[in-house]
């Protein structure tokens, strides 16, 4: 897909969801701490991983898949599938929580720390973004802190096999301090910006940062 994509907006579940953040559905009021308790507030454990997209599923062939990382960065950079894999890889495990109200513990990662990634492309002192474009149009907006997380991977491989398709393989973003719709399906380019810009499901109701333990499912707007 080109960067002229669009992600089809007008879905079943695009509706659903907008008439969730409209009538603030699951909200708990309940605020948990996150060193005494494992599980957000309004979320249940499950033992599978469902799957959620826009209704597309792009299929990406990895001789021609490619990931830009550029905008306000000291090195822009266009890599290959082998160029992902001869950075140095990591492997995480980490729990994943959906702002549908799921929740699953411990998933295994493997991939490619942010950190690592930041240390290569140097952002510029005044980028304080992160826009995540995926190869079905789909967008995220991250706070560089937020990217910038010790967990946060760019991975490739769970529970020890390539990432599916479904759940975002080849390269999907895991970042789990937020809610899981900020770590972005099929990757396809990381964009460093100076000011933050709303992406797919922050401009239809749901809240720009998105921490699970203060119930940022939504907008306040």
């Amino acid at each position: 897909m080109t960067d002229d994509a669009e992600t089809p907006a007008d879905t079943k579940l695009t509706r659903t969801k907008q008439a969730w953040a409209r009538a603030g559905k699951f909200l708990t009021g309940r605020v948990a701490r996150p060193e005494s308790e494992r599980l957000p507030p309004g979320q249940h454990l499950v033992k599978d991983w469902p799957v959620l997209d826009l209704g597309l599923q792009p299929e990406i062939q990895l001789a021609s898949w490619t990931l830009d990382i550029d905008g306000a960065v000291e090195q822009p950079l266009h890599w290959r599938w082998a160029d992902l894999l001869a950075q140095e890889q990591t492997r995480d495990v980490s729990d994943i929580h959906c702002v549908t109200t799921w929740s699953r513990y411990d998933n295994h990662w493997e991939g490619v720390s942010t950190r690592t990634l930041l240390d290569l492309v140097r952002p510029k002192p005044e980028a304080g973004f992160v826009v995540l474009h995926s190869y079905d149009g789909y967008t995220t907006n991250l706070t560089l802190e937020d990217f910038a997380s010790e967990d946060a991977i760019l991975a490739h491989g769970w529970e020890g096999k390539p990432i599916p398709t479904e759940h975002g393989g080849p390269l999907r973003l895991v970042l789990p301090k937020l809610y899981f719709w900020k770590s972005a399906k099929w990757l396809r380019r990381i964009e460093f910006t100076l000011a933050n810009q709303p992406g797919f499901w922050e401009v239809r109701g749901y809240h720009d940062r998105g921490d699970p333990w203060r119930e940022e499912r939504y907008s306040d707007d």
